[in-house]
């Protein structure tokens, strides 16, 4: 025998009281779910183009180790779980090191192992010597700044969002985010 649930007018009122006080959280689960698929694509694309490097072969699977972790992190989100938005901050903190020692690595390599077409193009093109590693070094440089600008903004953002979840989870009755985990689950 199935009984059926009725929700007073009251309690009605406190459940959307509750869906609009959440939206900054669950905003943050699609941003995560956004950038999970972002970078499991970019992740892919590097495996695929990079068959013949190991190095980029290392750089796709910690790609698809950041990707991984962004949809985990959005489940946990979703279900108003604590560890969901200092995962995701991690993570972002990771993926930002990840990217930064990669470009590090690069720029070392560029001065300590110049690629042997860059002086052909250079004189092809009729172009001073150290243009082409010039203008290598400025896209490493600007990629480490934008790296660390817009993936810190990124932690930060998640990083806001466990106060944010530690406040709601005080402040809201136990039945109401347990209906929330429940729905989240489905």
């Amino acid at each position: 025998m199935e009984t059926e649930l009725r929700l007073t007018p009251e309690q009605v009122q406190t459940l959307q009281e509750a869906r609009t006080r959440a939206k900054g959280i669950l905003k943050a689960a699609k941003v995560a779910g956004f950038n999970g698929w972002t970078i499991g694509i970019l992740a892919a694309l590097t495996a695929l183009f990079g068959l013949g490097s190991p190095v980029l072969l290392v750089l796709a699977v910690g790609m698809g180790v950041v990707a991984r972790n962004e949809f985990r992190g959005r489940t946990l989100l979703r279900a108003l779980d604590r560890a969901g938005p200092r995962l995701l901050a991690r993570n972002q903190l990771g993926f930002m090191a990840f990217i930064v020692a990669y470009c590090v690595w690069s720029l070392v390599g560029a001065y300590t192992h110049p690629d042997a077409d860059w002086a052909l193009l250079q004189d092809l093109m009729g172009l001073e010597a150290g243009f082409v590693r010039d203008l290598v070094v400025t896209g490493y440089t600007a990629a480490i700044l934008l790296t660390v600008l817009l993936v810190g903004l990124n932690a930060r953002f998640y990083h806001r969002r466990s106060a944010m979840l530690a406040e709601y989870l005080a402040s809201t009755p136990g039945w109401v985010v347990d209906l929330q985990r429940a729905a989240a689950v489905e």
